[in-house]
């Protein structure tokens, strides 16, 4: 009976094996089929269509083109676009460390140095007008291009005429440039007497190696529980992400599993090294901008029970690409595998197509997941994303706020209250006072930008809609009515939202004067999500993973 069984299994595998590869070859003609025609389609165009072919623009586009009938994620970077992609990966590149603004036709002007870059060593601070970058003006280059000709390898030199915001100098001043990395550990202190706080954003080289230091530190400083920051984070090196598990959980244990389109590429990553720690009590914070790498963390300390996630869901991307090379100098970024938890829940968004309007999973029924089961045996689901053990909602914005943001005017304000003023108090005396903000509304009303509210915008909508149905006419004066009801002009929508408005000027005016490390303290101060996890109620089942 034993060796039938046997033979079943063998014969089974055989018949396995020889469909893979009847597969594999039609998948094979088909490759060249396909390839065969491209290649006829161009040799015709190229000898018969009206008008001279533009190749590279047409090949590029239908590489795209390709590419996005597969996932979001698998990208092709031609050579003149590495350096950029590599900045993406690295968050690394040569420059002098500094963001910029320009407008069309105005010289280019320092927005925010960062911290020990040489923008802030050779002394250029906020407001201050960049005139020439090497003898050659600015006012007629683009953004990009004065930005492309600021960088540079570490160890060149650019000579940038400057016109300084307060004295009104004109000087020469020759920078030498650095290799600027922005840092992935934001910022990192105390909340009180007994909480460490990390905010996380990215999974470049090394940052494991910086947050076990930063974590040593805190505990030095007191600290008897941890919150790990991970809202915002979209990611980055998965060896990285196994490195940070590691500090807080036994040598040996299964951080992450990948598995590709066949059944021998499952592969099993565990951690490596020994940890620091592993009863502290920690928070994980998460939300839908929490992706790839983030999520790994976030997933394998759920399950094994040991951190409380806390937050909303994540944005679900649970696949691993692989940086391939390809002809003349360019690269692929190809979705190589899936990753899982390590209780096997795949974070990869069941849908690539439906996502909320941030590109994060949106609601997924149950009877669409499958259960899984914690160490502790806590019911876990797949479905894409991480679930907070504990949800918490973050804050609903007006849109006004959003307008002022993005639109650009709290951001230009910023610049000319630099040039009005050489310093503020330190991050923790400096409030955005009464008077101040009198001062940012008198700004604010001579600006363009859309103030409308959002009830606003959806009758405006409605308006519209109703005079492509021919019924605007019969109901003008119910709609007039409404009109009048929603008008609100700039300054008094403004006062409206004072409370929220104020937040985003502080972090911003922190940064220009103090660093980006100080935005950040801000922001802490206005965290009502964070506040909340602080204190909220913990299930019964959850406590014993903050009470270690």
């Amino acid at each position: 009976m034993k060796r039938q069984i046997i033979y079943i299994f063998m014969a089974a595998a055989m018949v396995i094996a020889a469909s893979h590869a009847a597969y594999a070859q039609s998948q094979s003609f088909k490759l060249g089929q396909w390839s065969e025609i491209q290649s006829a389609i161009l040799k015709e165009l190229n000898r018969s269509y009206v008008d001279s072919i533009p190749t590279d623009r047409i090949m590029k586009a239908g590489i795209n083109a390709m590419l996005e009938e597969l996932d979001p994620y698998t990208i092709y970077v031609p050579e003149e676009e590495n350096e950029d992609f590599k900045m993406f990966l690295s968050k690394t590149y040569g420059g002098i460390g500094a963001i910029i603004h320009k407008k069309p036709g105005e010289n280019v002007i320092i927005n925010e140095p960062y911290a020990g870059s040489p923008a802030q060593k050779y002394g250029l601070q906020c407001g201050d007008e960049i005139i020439e970058i090497d003898g050659v003006p600015t006012k007629g280059l683009e953004t990009k291009e004065s930005s492309d000709r600021m960088k540079g390898k570490p160890g060149t030199t650019v000579v940038f005429k400057i016109k300084k915001v307060h004295s009104g100098d004109t000087l020469d001043i020759p920078v030498v440039r650095e290799r600027i990395h922005f840092p992935d550990i934001e910022y990192a202190g105390m909340l009180d007497d007994t909480t460490g706080y990390i905010l996380l954003t990215g999974f470049t080289d090394n940052v494991s190696g910086e947050v076990r230091t930063k974590v040593l530190d805190l505990k030095k400083q007191g600290m008897k529980r941890l919150v790990l920051d991970l809202r915002g984070n979209g990611g980055g090196l998965m060896s990285e992400a196994i490195g940070i598990v590691s500090l807080f959980v036994p040598k040996g244990s299964l951080a992450v599993s990948s598995k590709g389109n066949t059944g021998s590429s499952l592969k099993e990553f565990r951690t490596t090294s020994e940890p620091i720690d592993t009863e502290l009590p920690i928070i994980v914070m998460i939300d839908s901008g929490s992706a790839s790498s983030s999520e790994i963390v976030a997933g394998a300390l759920q399950d094994m029970d040991r951190a409380v996630i806390m937050g909303k869901r994540s944005y679900g991307k649970g696949l691993v690409q692989s940086i391939l090379p390809v002809p003349y100098n360019g690269q692929v970024k190809v979705t190589t595998a899936k990753y899982y938890t390590p209780s096997g829940r795949c974070v990869q968004a069941i849908d690539y197509t439906h996502r909320n309007e941030d590109g994060s999973v949106g609601h997924i029924p149950d009877s669409l997941t499958r259960e899984f089961k914690t160490a502790a045996g806590r019911i876990v689901r797949d479905g894409g994303g991480i679930t907070p053990d504990v949800d918490i909602d973050f804050p609903d914005y007006s849109r006004l706020v959003y307008a002022l943001v993005l639109g650009g005017v709290i951001d230009q304000y910023c610049i000319d209250f630099a040039r009005r003023h050489e310093s503020i108090p330190a991050v923790d005396d400096f409030h955005f006072g009464d008077k101040d903000f009198e001062d940012f509304i008198r700004f604010a009303k001579t600006q363009e930008f859309d103030y409308r509210s959002s009830a606003k915008t959806l009758y405006d909508q409605m308006k519209k809609e109703l005079e492509k149905d021919g019924l605007a006419d019969s109901m003008s004066e119910e709609l007039k009515a409404m009109e009048k009801a929603l008008e609100m002009d700039k300054e008094r929508f403004i006062r409206l939202k004072k409370d929220e408005i104020i937040p985003f000027i502080e972090e911003e005016l922190a940064t220009r004067y103090w660093f980006q490390e100080a935005g950040a303290k801000v922001r802490l101060r206005y965290d009502e999500q964070l506040k909340k996890a602080l204190t909220s109620q913990i299930p019964s089942d959850l406590q014993a993973i903050l009470n270690s």
